[in-house]
């Protein structure tokens, strides 16, 4: 499905398709976003709607996961197993509301990036069962992008964004990576979007996208 002018941002190419209805089944009704489409057509405006309310205390720390993670899996068949397992081990979203308390600030810097990124790895602090790097970096993504500021700005680092990535950005290929290798991402990352005029999230779009 091509995108659609008004639902997508700079540089994405299409929805996430999901059947929302088999997700809905696998989780607990408490932890789906009441904003998400119904069609299952899920577009990053979508999750970062459900970011901003977030923020705004008007969406819990499981909505929030649950939005992030719907959009991450998509239509893989133990997405809303998995899904399940993170939620129930934050039955409260303390931990996760722990690890997002800067960043859900007006401007994260790179201190508090890396202050977020080392607590979703420590499971003494915010790790949770299936949610390593390549899914929580969506979470500090969608609840820390600031649209329009540039610099540093969180992006997402999984296995295909890793596999395409050039060696100065500073990423060993895999599926697990440092808070340093994560920050040399960002920071590579912006000086490619201040280099072309365009979105942080833009480069990472392409990188992912085309190789």
């Amino acid at each position: 499905m091509q995108a659609t002018e008004g639902s997508a941002l700079p540089g994405e190419r299409a929805p996430v398709i999901v059947n929302v209805d088999r997700w809905r089944a696998g989780l607990p009704p408490a932890a789906w976003p009441a904003t998400f489409p119904a069609s299952g057509e899920i577009w990053r405006r979508d999750v970062f709607a459900v970011a901003d309310a977030y923020r705004a205390g008007s969406a819990s720390a499981w909505q929030l996961l649950t939005a992030v993670l719907v959009w991450g899996y998509g239509h893989i068949g133990y997405g809303p197993w998995r899904t399940a397992k993170s939620l129930a081990a934050d039955p409260d979203g303390k931990r996760l509301a722990y690890a997002l308390e800067e960043v859900s600030g007006p401007a994260p810097d790179e201190t508090v990036l890396c202050t977020a990124y080392r607590r979703l790895s420590d499971p003494d602090h915010a790790r949770l069962p299936w949610l390593g790097p390549g899914l929580f970096t969506k979470v500090l993504y969608f609840v820390g992008y600031r649209r329009g500021v540039g610099g540093l700005q969180p992006l997402i680092l999984d296995r295909v964004v890793a596999s395409h990535l050039p060696t100065e950005a500073g990423v060993t290929r895999g599926n697990g990576w440092s808070t340093e290798e994560w920050l040399a991402y960002l920071r590579w990352a912006g000086g490619q979007a201040q280099a072309r005029g365009v979105e942080p999230d833009a480069v990472a779009m392409a990188v992912a996208y085309d190789g």
